[in-house]
């Protein structure tokens, strides 16, 4: 939680109590842009330009060279009211490929989060309830001083929304955050897409929605802004263990130290303090060590350290602690849960991408007792299946085949025993 809803402070960001960069310090300077020049796969296509959104109402304006005259025509990209299916599963692998290379995972996290926490359960009128809703790509929001170092998140995952334009900033904002989970080692998030972006600045939500780092009373600030959201203790606590992953930087936040011996080195930028030693792996390890207390290089806020003062909030950290299939379970549904806050769904219903196959049961294709490995699971299932059943329905009854056998098994008996019987009867 920290300054802000996840892992604040992270790897190439920073959080509350920061002095913004010329970038995002005034609501009236420019902020990036699409290089008509540069590669839409490529950071150096971000650039200032006069705007007063980060990325203008969800859609790009491309300056391309006619090919015979050389002037200019813009073409804008189609505003995504919603989201396509088979982009967003592109889209995933993308960003898969993405973190294996930037190690981005605390600050993906972060930009999910940040986009949804301003939520308030007391404002019924989308957008002005917050939420999921892609408004943090707006200058208006990105310069909340809980958002300072967001905009690295935003230049990160840009490319892939110039390559899959029909996919929302809010859906892009909250596909990376579960999938930076999923990919450190943590659980699999039930998550929904097809969240309608906000297209204008003017429909960002007021500072001050999310939380800070080291309030007075720090059980009494997490209660008040996630209450807020409609979380509830278990929840507060559950999504707290996101600070598994990341690192807070002094000169960003206000927060850690410069470096510890577990921040020396990379992967990524180099320095700052982490909650964790190993700082880009999803476990249990965030309420263990705050426990334990067992190491200074280790970073312990204010609002981490509540988890364990608080009487309400101890039960469930002390049981992460020492249950991390608990912790996981809880965080998943958590972590759900917070990404669809405020968000408007096109459908409705929403879209699901992630179809996951059925449950493989060993005992309903041998009696034997030890568990089949995975790859004979999938044998057996692809052989099972490729004539027709699956583990849960039985073979399908083809019966004018077996008629056809039936007879042929008559035809062949008769022919035996009748052999038998004129050969028997020969001598009459």
């Amino acid at each position: 939680m920290a300054v802000s809803l996840s892992a604040a402070s992270h790897l190439l960001c920073s959080s509350t109590r920061v002095s913004l960069s010329p970038a995002v310090a005034s609501s009236s300077s420019p902020v990036v842009a699409l290089s008509s020049s540069s590669s839409p796969h490529s950071l150096s296509s971000l650039r200032s330009v006069a705007s007063s959104s980060l990325f203008p109402h969800s859609s790009f304006v491309l300056q391309k060279k006619h090919p015979i005259n050389g002037t200019s025509t813009r073409m804008v990209s189609p505003k995504c009211a919603a989201s396509d299916a088979a982009q967003l599963r592109s889209a995933k692998e993308e960003i898969k490929v993405l973190l294996r290379t930037k190690f981005c995972h605390p600050i993906l996290v972060r930009l999910g989060w940040h986009d949804a926490g301003t939520y308030n359960k007391n404002i019924e009128e989308w957008p002005q309830r917050g939420g999921a809703n892609g408004s943090l790509r707006f200058e208006a929001e990105l310069k909340h001083a809980a958002n300072a170092g967001l905009l690295n998140a935003l230049k990160l995952i840009q490319p892939i929304k110039d390559k899959y334009p029909n996919i929302s900033y809010a859906d892009l904002f909250q596909l990376a955050s579960a999938t930076a989970v999923e990919e450190a080692g943590g659980p699999e998030i039930p998550m929904k897409y097809g969240r309608v972006d906000v297209v204008a600045p003017e429909q960002c939500p007021e500072e001050g929605r999310l939380p800070d780092a080291g309030p007075p009373s720090p059980a009494d600030h997490l209660r008040d802004v996630f209450y807020r959201m409609g979380l509830d203790d278990k929840e507060i606590v559950a999504l707290s263990g996101a600070h598994t992953l990341g690192r807070a930087r002094p000169d960003r936040s206000g927060w850690g130290k410069p470096e510890t011996k577990y921040t020396k080195t990379g992967p990524g930028e180099a320095g700052g303090q982490s909650w964790t030693v190993k700082w880009l792996k999803f476990d249990n390890s965030y309420f263990k060590d705050i426990k334990e207390k067992r190491d200074e290089d280790l970073l312990v806020l204010p609002t981490d350290a509540a988890l364990f003062e608080d009487p309400s909030f101890k039960n469930y950290a002390e049981k992460y602690a020492e249950d991390p299939a608990a912790f996981f379970k809880d965080y998943a549904e958590a972590h759900a849960k917070l990404s669809n806050l405020g968000a408007k769904f096109d459908p409705p219903e929403g879209i699901i991408i992630d179809n996951a196959p059925e449950k493989f049961v060993a005992a309903k294709y041998s009696t034997g007792k030890k568990e089949l490995s995975d790859s004979m699971k999938k044998k057996i299932r692809a052989e099972y299946e490729a004539i027709g059943g699956s583990p849960d329905k039985p073979l399908p009854t083809n019966y004018f085949l077996n008629i056809i056998i039936a007879i042929g098994v008559l035809v062949l008996l008769s022919t035996l025993f009748g052999g038998n019987n004129n050969s028997d009867f020969s001598g009459f």
